[in-house]
């Protein structure tokens, strides 16, 4: 005859077979489905090319200092990724102002990795997509840090601003660094202090 805590033991050890039966399941029909990141619709073939200019400099990749090979940073099943994004506070912009230029340079990070590494992408969104602002003092600072990050493979992307509003044209405001997995964006960005 079983005890009470036999029963609890084995209750408790069926309960955690189950749930890691349930998580393996889960992650491996989402890795098995069709996802929209990245998808293209394919066209006729007589269908003449689309061009289309993009005027909107907030977005404009800066290509300063080269990529590293964005396809070569992997996360682990479980490991947990983010991006950073690193705000300069010496430009004194307004709460609105850094909230869009964040936008800005999450977009390109986004746009940037989605072609050149998928996998990272879908697994930082099945994750969770955690951004996480931090503060920077300088422009120099934000170009040392996107040198740092692309010499360690990761996604680097800093934002320009237009100057028609608070701050002067061509000032970089916001760099975004990611997404990645944490160890590695903590080697670039590990000490400076949250937004």
């Amino acid at each position: 005859m079983l005890s009470v805590s036999h029963f609890k033991a084995a209750k408790i050890a069926l309960a955690l077979v189950l749930s890691l039966t349930s998580l393996g399941l889960g992650y491996w029909f989402g890795s098995q489905s069709t996802s929209f990141v990245g998808h293209v619709p394919e066209l006729p073939k007589d269908t003449p090319p689309i061009t289309i200019e993009d005027d909107n400099e907030n977005e404009e990749e800066h290509e300063d200092i080269a990529d590293g090979d964005l396809s070569a940073i992997q996360a682990g099943f479980l490991e947990q990724c983010k991006l950073v994004l690193v705000v300069r506070t010496d430009l004194k912009m307004s709460p609105g102002k850094f909230a869009a230029q964040c936008g800005h340079a999450t977009l390109a990070c986004y746009k940037a990795l989605v072609k050149a590494n998928p996998k990272l992408v879908q697994h930082w969104e099945r994750t969770g997509q955690a951004k996480i602002a931090l503060k920077a003092t300088s422009e120099e600072q934000l170009l040392e840090l996107e040198a740092i990050a692309k010499s360690l493979n990761l996604c680097a992307r800093s934002v320009e601003d237009q100057g028609l509003t608070q701050v002067a044209e061509g000032s970089r405001t916001v760099l975004g660094i990611g997404p990645a997995p944490v160890a590695l964006i903590n080697e670039v960005t590990g000490k400076l202090r949250l937004l």
